[in-house]
């Protein structure tokens, strides 16, 4: 047995394992099965919390250089051989901070806001597949459905901190985010639509094995409306109305201190990483890639790096991206990604439908048709996003020339 095969068994057959162990210690069914899924649940949570650690340092480095600031980029000021250790160190300062509670707030849900958005971003990765079968926490056949509804329930984090901290500050950053939200996720949930439709599925594995083709090559602009939607549901630039430091403090975590408000700055970075995962099973094919069939260990390394080409993307994103006003983001979402995500799901439903039809059972074939009706339609959308433009000049120079008349 080689060492990949090794590592493959280990990662797939380590909860059988420790079942037969501990039931070999004389515990009933019940506790062998409870004592296995807790443990797999916290060393599953081990992995996006460790992981943190360093996307933490690599954010910092990637905004200062792109910023040209002198405390991230300057190693010589920060703890640590290239500044690994900083974040370490600020977790250290969290961990010990006094905790400043509002006088008027709702204790209860004050404590459980924090708690729960560290959870929801947690519990995705329950569902994710790190590999062929059996590398996943759990196959769930509604997968996608899974990570939606997870996805509904950070909302209610944002809300019941901004409500509870009794602070006006806080409940406009609440306000706005959960309206940022509501309207990003109807978008996002028609562009996922897509890949479920193509793969047939609505299983994370379902949807990575579907992929012979990566679906971003057969449906490219369904996958920029999704990143999109996703850059606003995980807070990124230009998408961070709902913390807006220049206008409202911080947002809805405004009232909250050490621990409580570094597991705000956790869920962020989780939720970053998660959907950049989730976004690498829907459309870059999750961890399909060479020598995966040989050796199904390196699934793990080829998601791990698509997502981490991703995280990148979402770090450039806050780094050199303007923040635009919510008005602006909310009709961005309503009038313009709404309703193309509604054509693209019924164009490609149709092109997809007389692709088989017409018998191109081959993946490129499929994909090529699919690519060129993306293509028509975004070639439609920018000569008609030019026609408005040109109508708008027109009438701002007519209201010009009738002013300077």
């Amino acid at each position: 047995m080689n060492v990949w095969q090794f590592l493959a068994d280990f990662f797939v057959n380590v909860g059988a394992w420790m079942g037969e162990l501990l039931s070999g210690w004389g515990l009933s069914p019940f506790w062998v099965s409870l004592i296995v899924k807790v443990v797999g649940g916290l060393a599953l949570a081990i992995g996006p919390l460790t992981a943190v650690l360093f996307l933490i340092w690599y954010a910092r480095k990637v905004i200062g250089r792109i910023q040209d600031r002198m405390g991230p980029t300057n190693d010589g000021t920060a703890a640590g051989p290239f500044a690994l250790l900083q974040a370490v160190a600020d977790a250290i300062k969290m961990l010990t901070k006094e905790f400043v509670f509002p006088k008027e707030r709702d204790r209860v849900v004050f404590l459980i806001a924090p708690v729960l958005a560290v959870a929801v971003a947690v519990a995705v990765w329950a569902v994710i597949p790190f590999g062929p079968q059996g590398m996943q926490f759990v196959d769930l056949n509604i997968g996608v459905f899974y990570v939606v509804a997870l996805a509904s329930l950070a909302f209610f984090a944002m809300l019941m901190a901004g409500w509870s901290s009794h602070n006006k500050y806080a409940n406009l950053g609440a306000f706005r985010a959960v309206s940022m939200i509501v309207s990003y996720e109807i978008p996002q949930m028609l562009a996922l639509l897509v890949p479920v439709m193509l793969a047939g599925s609505m299983g994370m594995q379902g949807l990575v094995r579907a992929q012979e083709v990566p679906f971003i090559v057969m449906v490219p602009v369904p996958a920029l409306i999704y990143f999109l939607a996703m850059t606003a549901e995980v807070g990124r630039l230009p998408f961070e109305q709902a913390e807006a430091d220049a206008e409202i403090v911080a947002g809805y975590f405004v009232e909250y201190s050490g621990m409580l408000f570094g597991a705000f700055y956790l869920a962020e970075f989780i939720n970053n990483l998660s959907a950049s995962f989730v976004f690498t099973v829907l459309f870059l094919g999750g961890w399909r890639g060479p020598w995966v069939e040989q050796a199904p260990v390196l699934g793990l390394v080829w998601i791990s790096l698509k997502a981490f080409l991703v995280f990148t993307l979402l770090t450039f994103f806050w780094g050199a991206m303007p923040r635009l006003r919510i008005d602006h983001i909310l009709g961005f979402s309503w009038k313009f990604l709404t309703p193309l995500a509604l054509v693209m799901l019924v164009v490609v439903a149709l092109v997809d439908k007389a692709v088989q039809a017409a018998g191109l059972t081959s993946p490129w074939g499929r994909a090529g048709w699919l690519f060129l009706a993306n293509a028509a339609v975004a070639l439609v959308t920018v000569a008609l996003l030019y026609r408005a433009e040109r109508r708008q000049q027109a009438a701002r120079e007519a209201r010009r020339f009738a002013i300077v008349r």
